[in-house]
């Protein structure tokens, strides 16, 4: 998988979908750390300006990491990968 450090140990693989795409994952990653080794760095965009933002503080305080996932807006960096769910670009705040 593009973007992993080997030797990390091996995890099971999960697929995500991101903008109508699969993607591999590993068990236990974040979405937005998923996200980010697939070369996903702006997850939305700024309600107030329309500039991409992603991944910032990656511990839940931020909300620059909003994504949506199977219909429900979320932290990316603090929510765990699963098999078959559906990732979109987040909106606000």
């Amino acid at each position: 998988m593009s973007g992993r450090i080997e030797g990390l140990g091996e995890r099971p693989v999960v697929t995500i979908t991101f903008g109508g795409r699969q993607l591999a994952a590993f068990e236990g990653d974040t979405v937005a750390m998923a996200l980010w080794a697939d070369a996903q760095v702006a997850l939305r965009q700024s309600s107030r300006n329309g500039a991409p933002r992603g991944v910032f503080c990656n511990m839940g305080i931020c909300y620059e990491c909003l994504v949506i996932v199977d219909g429900v807006t979320v932290r990316g960096c603090t929510t765990l990968v699963r098999d078959g769910m559906v990732v979109e670009r987040g909106g606000k705040p």
